[in-house]
């Protein structure tokens, strides 16, 4: 039917895999109400669109309410498009059934934002001596000559804004899948702060 699933990042915990402790990130994975399905006769693209985390009507605009009553679909906050495999119908339920031990898994979150940061915690930058008579710390430094090109090249790594942007981690294995409480165990770390919303994938790379 699909490739994936929405699901909220619930935090972090370790478990006991055969003899070692394995770091895993537990998701509450689905289930996801196929809301509507993409077709290339109508849409020109084939996908199937998905629904996480239901809330009251009063919280979604009129377009988004009308979408959701026109598929009789239930008010959810978070809509999603996936590939489509096989056969979808609207309002088919997507668990995390779909996700089995050692299986592998690419999971997309958006990153903690960090705020504006300085080039060394931004672009790993070393800095300069930290001894009372230097005048360099943690400054970037020279960015540009004078002469020519008498501007600064596009792509210098300087101070900005850091973080709260979209990450994908390849290659999870799945350590364990709950159908009953929609928990899925995933081996190490995975964008994003806890209750933050989060895409499981099944791998590009597997």
């Amino acid at each position: 039917m699909t490739n994936g699933l929405i699901g909220k990042k619930l935090g972090m915990t370790q478990v006991f895999e055969e003899s070692r402790l394995t770091p895993v990130t537990v998701i509450e994975a689905g289930p996801c109400r196929v809301v509507a399905v993409r077709t290339k006769e109508r849409d020109r693209y084939e996908a199937i669109q998905l629904s996480f985390g239901e809330v009251k009507e009063r919280k979604l605009s009129k377009s988004e309410l009308g979408h959701l009553k026109k598929n009789q679909a239930p008010p959810s906050r978070i809509l999603r498009e996936f590939k489509k495999e096989g056969e979808a119908t609207v309002g088919q339920l997507v668990t995390v059934d779909m996700f089995k031990k050692d299986d592998w898994v690419d999971v997309i979150g958006v990153s903690k934002g960090k705020g504006y940061q300085g080039v060394v915690k931004r672009h790993h930058y070393a800095g300069g001596p930290e001894s009372h008579g230097s005048m360099f710390h943690r400054a970037p430094g020279s960015i540009g000559a004078s002469s020519f090109p008498s501007r600064v090249w596009k792509g210098k790594t300087l101070p900005g804004h850091m973080g709260s942007e979209r990450v994908t981690v390849h290659r999870l294995k799945v350590i364990e899948s709950r159908l009953e409480e929609n928990l899925l165990f995933v081996r190490g770390a995975i964008p994003g702060a806890a209750n933050g919303v989060v895409v499981v994938r099944k791998s590009k790379k597997s």
